[in-house]
């Protein structure tokens, strides 16, 4: 088994190549025996309490990679339950509605269509990441010999759309209005759970690139901005007033306003926070630390507590858990919330987005105007072999600066500021800045560029 498939917060790499049925077995395997051991005795008698839930997306290898993984499973004694073709937030709501150990969505997410892999979950949708059990399910996988096991267990299959459902539109409020909305799918999992949600709704949707047939129009990762080109003609063209994109497993979305221009998700974070704290006075709200300085301006204004935190849906479903708060936002597009299990939904996401438009007269645009008050870079990626070393020289450089190394290094002065982060697989270093203006931004960039060299496309 090619261990490199193995990564900081999931299992993906070439089908075929890097992955493949084999491997999937070894995993399927590996981790029923990692989740279970995971149960405290007064847990092993509930109903499904030893079972696993197992979910796909729409990629051509996906059923056969799904096939072995549940195979392994059952193979090592563990009783599967397979929930079908569904978007990766419903691995988590199945894991809690059914109260299982744990649970697989294979998926690659935003990756191109040759690849897949595997996001394994446990008990409660606790994320499995590097540093809460892949590596010790790796360690089980590649000692492995796919062999016939004496322990069988059985997989069930179970549709759990209605339930799904109607957790999902729990969060809608009743005085929707008729919004024109313009959805593109990516041709990834949005395409079948958009119409089975909210088709019912008065909503006039525009659905683009709903096919779910594993190839994509478009690489289905809406952070890169090509990606949104179609998603925001379509917003203008058609006078919408609201434009989402979703990326390949539906966890995720980057938000387009009524003119056609992409938000960032740090401004969507810094919106969504004074609509949770109008409902939830004095909460806490994460951010991750690549977000704008409005994200904290903006909690600490409308009485929240911030809580800044590393990059990572492990690290932001953990600090959200840790300290109740209602919600989260990440830079890359996944939004947690509280009363989904502390997790990450695109579908929840949009239903927020609904309540927030359908509250005021005002469009998208002018709701974010006042959150748009400082430049910033977006992050780049630079390669350095060192990625250590030249941390470390920058925080000598800008030793006058408030320092900290919460994820990477972080130099903060009064009128900017920027983060430094090593990739977990590369030889890249993540740079983000921000200033008070356009000028010291472009100042700032040219001063990091001589160090780190010119930015590189990733």
């Amino acid at each position: 088994m090619d261990e490199s498939i193995f990564k900081a917060y999931d299992i993906r790499g070439l089908y075929g190549q890097q992955v493949d049925e084999d491997a999937a077995w070894k995993i399927g395997h590996a981790t029923a025996q990692f989740l279970r051991s995971l149960l405290h005795g007064y847990e092993r008698g509930q109903i499904n309490s030893q079972s696993l839930i197992v979910g796909r997306d729409m990629r051509k290898h996906s059923p056969a990679l799904a096939k072995a993984l549940m195979e392994g499973m059952t193979g090592s004694g563990a009783n599967v339950i397979d929930i079908g073709m569904i978007d990766t937030p419903q691995i988590y709501f199945a894991i809690n509605h059914l109260g299982s150990c744990g649970g697989v969505q294979v998926t690659a997410s935003h990756n191109p269509a040759a690849y897949n892999g595997f996001k394994i979950s446990a008990q409660k949708a606790r994320p499995v990441s590097g540093q809460t059990g892949l590596q010790e399910i790796k360690h089980i996988a590649t000692a492995l010999r796919h062999t016939a096991s004496a322990g069988k267990g059985t997989i069930t299959t179970q549709d759990l759309t209605e339930p799904y459902r109607r957790h999902v539109l729990s969060f809608l409020n009743n005085n929707i209005k008729k919004l024109k909305v313009v959805i593109d799918a990516s041709n990834g999992m949005a395409g079948k759970w958009v119409p089975l949600i909210f088709g019912d709704l008065d909503l006039d949707i525009t659905a683009l690139n709903f096919e779910c047939n594993g190839t994509f129009k478009h690489e289905p990762n809406p952070l890169v901005d090509a990606n949104l080109a179609e998603l925001k003609q379509a917003v203008i063209d058609k006078n919408a007033d609201l434009g989402l994109c979703f990326d390949g497993d539906a966890d995720r979305l980057m938000v387009v306003d009524e003119t056609g221009k992409s938000i960032g998700c740090d401004i969507i974070t810094a919106l969504m926070a004074e609509y949770f704290l109008e409902k939830n006075p004095g909460s806490t709200i994460i951010y991750d630390l690549r977000s704008s300085w409005i994200v904290k301006e903006q909690i600490q204004k409308c009485g929240g507590q911030p809580r800044r935190e590393r990059v990572g849906h492990s690290f932001m479903k953990k600090t959200l858990k840790d300290t109740k708060g209602v919600f989260g936002g990440e830079l890359s597009g996944h939004f947690y919330y509280r009363d989904n299990f502390f997790a990450d939904s695109g579908m929840i996401t949009l239903v927020h987005m609904l309540n927030i438009l359908s509250s005021t007269d005002k469009p998208l645009s002018k709701l974010i105007k006042p959150l748009m008050c400082y430049h910033s870079s977006g992050e780049m990626n630079f390669e350095v072999e060192n990625k250590q070393a030249m941390m470390d020289s920058l925080a000598a450089k800008y030793s006058d600066a408030e320092i900290d190394y919460l994820d990477g290094v972080t130099i903060q002065y009064l009128d900017w500021w920027f983060n430094c982060r090593p990739s977990n697989t590369e030889p890249l270093l993540r740079l983000n800045i921000e200033a008070k203006t356009s000028e010291t931004l472009a100042n700032k960039l040219d001063e990091l560029k001589a160090l780190l060299g010119n930015p590189v496309d990733h």
